[in-house]
């Protein structure tokens, strides 16, 4: 669980440590206190987007870090993480030390940049935001509007029966179907395009091959062309070395006078044979002077003034520099550009062969697609059953009793995509709205002539969508259509409460659930977060009464001006206190004496409420 969250110059936070406990924790003050950049400071941390002007005026780094309690704890105690998060952990290099989690974020002003850490190492940001989607689930206020976005339905629906796994094997084979159909669409575009690009191909080909290279051949063109372009000047010099080397007419070379040496050197060493290895080294100097005035004698001989050699040269060096400036940067690369040229114009030339290749790939894919469709729309539907009932449960705990909430599946013609058959026993006990009557290949005894073919995207087959009737007696409609701020607070709170049945995420958080929700309701909505606490830690920003005395933990928010500046303060409220918060969110004033008894009143039938529960 989240244990404490520590802001640095975030926003017109200067300074807060926040402690959290197990249980509910709330959070409550004036609008503009600072409670839902707590929340933004917390979501900087799990890895959330964030942009460089949270930094505090005047300063130039704002940081967050949240320490989680990852290891079970004692009978109050932290909440256990999932293998998932210790297998993440130790694909990073990661792990929990002395069973505590800290998570890092530092927001740079001047460069925008930001650093994000794990137990104080640099890690990349979509590491932190995978990390922090196993650690903590935040609902802020849009989310609420995420229900009424009818592209989400499938995905709550997916999470609530357990399918994000298959839906993942799903989206797989469909991108290799994507890759397939567009290798088609090349390969069957229009035939006077094919044919330029074949005639162009053609030409590249016989270009390159006219041209006879070989890897090597332009380093050793330079070569030879520097050696022509300096005919005169190489043999002049190789001419003189030699006669330094060997003598001349009235020249005495070095060969000659390293030969006195060694004479020298041999009278040396009859009197002192301490002198005999320098005598050997001399002979051997000689020896290699010798063979290189002989070198420099060949060489000079060798050398050509060749006008039209160098001539041949040039025109063969320009040849090779307009292949390089047209296929690459190399004669390697040239060649290579040939080899990949003359596969394409294979593919070309056998474009029927290799169609007829790629359409039973297709086919084969979209059988498969079909399949893995069918499976998880079967699937769907069955559970949207069990969803249906679970969230009528939960929605007469909200005092929307008489509110019913459907799930509705349908499909769309489209020529390109699945198999699909009628069937008669589609939706007739599945307790859901009217789909269109179809359901997937594999699921009817139907031949494929007989299907329908139906649109598919990486989810599959089904448009699903939520849909309501508030009152009774009215059809099911759309949630957009229908439902009121409050009605849309309470939905999403009750599917929040089932999906968090299924997801092992250990921290909640509710920015401001209430938005819309109304006092009589407001207990309901408190009664159910804290029921969330069976299995998870729960915060809560709340400006309901009602639901703040159902918290365990009370935190207030306050806002404070000091030297002209405004800072963020939190405090734990209890006892007196408290009452008089909730008795000031009650009457807008903690003087009243009505306000005070009726928050007492509030608590002890919080605790009362608790206690209950507890017992049962």
């Amino acid at each position: 669980m989240l244990i404490e969250l520590a802001i640095r110059d975030f926003a017109i936070i200067d300074e807060l440590r926040v402690q959290f406990s197990p249980g509910l924790n709330v959070l409550t003050g004036e609008t503009g206190a600072g409670k839902s950049i707590i929340v933004d400071a917390l979501g900087a941390t799990l890895g959330q987007r964030i942009d460089s002007d949270v930094v505090r005026t005047g300063a130039n780094l704002a940081t967050a870090e949240a320490v989680f309690e990852v290891d079970g704890g004692d009978d109050d105690g932290a909440l256990v993480s999932g293998g998932d998060l210790a297998a993440l952990l130790s694909e990073h290099g990661l792990e929990a030390e002395d069973g505590l989690l800290v998570l890092r974020r530092e927001i740079n002003r001047s460069s925008g940049r930001t650093v994000g850490r794990i137990n104080g190492r640099v890690v990349p940001v979509s590491v932190m935001q995978r990390v922090g989607q196993l650690l903590v689930d935040i609902h802020g206020q849009s989310e609420h509007l995420s229900l009424l976005r009818v592209k989400e339905h499938v995905d709550y629906l997916d999470r609530y029966a357990g399918l994000m796994g298959q839906r993942r094997r799903l989206s797989e084979v469909v991108r290799e179907l994507r890759t397939v159909r567009d290798d088609i669409e090349k390969m069957t575009k229009d035939e006077r395009e094919s044919a330029r690009e074949m005639d162009l191909l053609s030409y590249q080909i016989q270009e390159i091959s006219s041209a006879g290279l070989s890897v090597g051949e332009e380093e050793r063109l330079l070569l030879e062309r520097g050696r022509l372009r300096n005919a005169e000047r190489l043999m002049e010099a190789a001419a003189h070395l030699h006669v330094l080397l060997s003598g001349g007419d009235e020249q005495v070379g070095a060969i000659d006078l390293l030969a006195q040496a060694q004479r020298q050197y041999l009278e040396l060493a009859r009197f002192d044979p301490s002198q005999e290895a320098d005598r050997e080294a001399l002979e051997a100097a000689a020896f290699a002077v010798e063979e290189a005035a002989q070198r420099a004698r060949s060489y000079a001989e060798s050398i050509e003034n060749d006008p039209s050699r160098l001539t041949e040269v040039e025109e063969r060096l320009e040849l090779l520099s307009n292949l390089k400036r047209k296929y690459g940067r190399s004669v390697a690369e040239v060649l290579r550009y040939r080899e990949e040229a003359e596969a394409k114009l294979e593919k070309l030339s056998n474009r029927a062969f290799y169609l007829d290749g790629l359409r039973e790939t297709e086919r084969r894919l979209l059988e498969k697609v079909g399949q893995l469709s069918g499976a998880l729309s079967d699937q769907r539907r069955a559970t949207a059953v069990q969803l249906a009932k679970e969230m009528h449960r939960e929605l007469a705990d909200l005092n929307m009793g008489g509110t019913r909430f459907q799930v509705s599946f349908s499909v769309s013609k489209d020529l390109n995509g699945v198999p699909y058959s009628p069937s008669e026993t589609t939706d007739k006990s599945s307790g859901t709205a009217p789909t269109g009557g179809q359901q997937p290949a594999g699921s009817s005894q139907h031949s494929e002539e007989d299907m329908d073919r139906v649109g598919f995207d990486a989810t599959g087959i089904d448009r699903v969508e939520f849909l309501v009737s508030p009152n009774p007696g009215e059809e099911p409609k759309p949630l957009a259509r229908i439902v009121s701020g409050g009605e849309t607070a309470r939905l999403m709170l009750a599917l929040k409460t089932i999906l968090c049945k299924a997801d092992a995420i250990p921290t909640l958080v509710f920015d401001e659930i209430d938005v819309g929700v109304g006092a009589r309701s407001g207990m309901k909505v408190g009664e159910k977060l804290w029921r969330l606490t069976e299995n998870h830690q729960v915060l809560c920003i709340t400006h309901l009464p009602q639901i703040a005395a159902l918290g365990d933990t009370h935190l207030s928010v306050s806002k404070i001006v000091q030297e002209g500046r405004t800072r963020t303060g939190v405090g734990v409220l209890e006892g007196v206190v408290r009452v008089e918060e909730l008795a000031a969110m009650l009457a807008g004033s903690a003087r009243s004496s009505s306000a005070i008894a009726s928050a007492q009143e509030l608590l002890d039938r919080s605790e009362e409420f608790k206690g209950c529960r507890t017992e049962g």
